[in-house]
């Protein structure tokens, strides 16, 4: 094949197409057509009116210690230490020298990928789930497949067809806990047997526990992070500060290995060559990381309450207007699922909102759920603009 000289050449890695979907033009169509916007998306937390407490959570970054370039590539000791408490904070044991940090866990994933995968090798993954992790997949070479999510008077994993979907090439289950957008804890008995299977098939269970703190119903049992209890299968745990301490520009984040311990080991040694390769994590916030994760329940209390609000304000809109609002059963996280019976019709029903409403959620697809009239919406937006935004939606 003859190249043009001055032409680049590009990996297959990247062939993503960059065209705007039809929903993209309608969002951005509604944001450009200067009248109100009734925005259900959005999931920042530094832009939804909560109150930080600017002085103590920027006084840790004046450390001095940060001057002085000491590298770990598990991570600073002190922020491991940190992590540990978190977690104790739980009821789960986690040793300091089991804890590797990185700067978001997209670069968890990254990582976890590369250590387990070759290319070409498989990680199975729920659907519905974040659409981010095809794009994570795809960088590292890694082929995703969806194991269901279905629903029955709430969320559930339908373990045949994860089973089924195993092939040789798997490598690890990827599970969300609680899954994002559907809010569904992954209960002792699905953890039992997802450990099993793994177990079985000789996999890697990797464990993302971003929105672990924010329970938006009290389950008999409690909901338990994965760091706790036995650990026969090899097992990954993630989370971080994003959502944890609501600052995801502070970009830190961490994995904790368990399992079986000569896996286990093996695991953190090549995890420790890995993060040596990049050193990504930055001193000041390393340093920080203890002040903010000890401090965490005063925005974890806002987040909470604003997100069991606006639950509470969509149960009471769907019982005043029957056969107009379904709202999914929710266990936890900054996300509802919606069902709009009335949103019918050959155009997708978010974009019907965006242009027509100037109404924004997240659509269904975008998460892999192919019922019709299914659209997302964010929890944690400020209450009053919330309920004038659903009731916009289902007029």
């Amino acid at each position: 094949m003859l190249y043009h000289e001055g032409v680049s050449r590009f990996s297959k890695r990247s062939s993503w197409d960059p065209s705007e979907s039809s929903y993209a033009a309608a969002v951005r169509e509604a944001r450009a057509s200067g009248r109100r916007v009734y925005d259900l998306t959005v999931s920042n937390p530094t832009r939804c009116g909560f109150q930080y407490d600017a002085e103590t959570l920027l006084e840790p970054l004046r450390n001095p210690r940060a001057l002085v370039y000491d590298p770990d590539p598990r991570g600073m000791r002190t922020a491991r230490e940190a992590v540990a408490r978190y977690y104790a904070g739980h009821g789960a044991r986690v040793a300091v020298d089991d804890l590797v940090l990185t700067t978001s866990t997209s670069e968890s994933y990254s990582f976890l990928f590369r250590l387990l995968c070759d290319p070409g090798d498989e990680v199975l993954v729920a659907q519905p789930s974040y659409p981010l992790f095809d794009f994570l997949a795809d960088l590292d070479d890694v082929r995703l497949r969806p194991y269901p999510l279905f629903y029955d008077h709430g969320w559930w994993i339908d373990q045949s067809e994860l089973e089924r979907a195993i092939t040789p090439r798997t490598r690890a289950i990827l599970v969300v806990h609680p899954n994002n957008p559907t809010g569904h804890w992954t209960g002792v008995g699905e953890r039992e047997a997802l450990e099993a299977i793994c177990v079985r098939h000789g996999l890697a269970l990797i464990v993302d526990e971003v929105f672990l703190d924010y329970p938006l119903r009290d389950l008999t049992p409690p909901a338990q992070s994965f760091a706790c209890g036995e650990h026969p299968a090899l097992t990954f745990v993630l989370s971080g500060l994003s959502k944890i301490v609501g600052l995801p520009q502070m970009k830190a984040a961490w994995i904790a290995a368990f399992g079986p311990e000569r896996e286990r080991g093996e695991a953190l040694a090549r995890l420790e060559i890995v993060a040596d390769t990049f050193l990504s994590m930055n001193a000041p916030v390393q340093l920080a990381m203890a002040s903010w994760l000890a401090g965490r329940a005063a925005i974890q209390g806002q987040i909470q309450a604003r997100a069991r609000g606006n639950l509470a304000t969509l149960r009471r809109v769907s019982g005043e207007s029957p056969g107009r609002l379904q709202v999914l059963e929710v266990d936890a996280g900054w996300s509802a699922v919606l069902g709009l019976p009335g949103c019918v019709g050959e155009v997708d029903c978010a974009e019907r909102l965006a242009r027509e409403r100037g109404v924004l959620v997240h659509p269904g697809w975008f998460y892999g759920m192919g019922e019709a009239g299914r659209v997302v919406v964010s929890l944690i937006g400020p209450g009053g603009e919330f309920e004038a935004s659903i009731q916009r939606a289902i007029d």
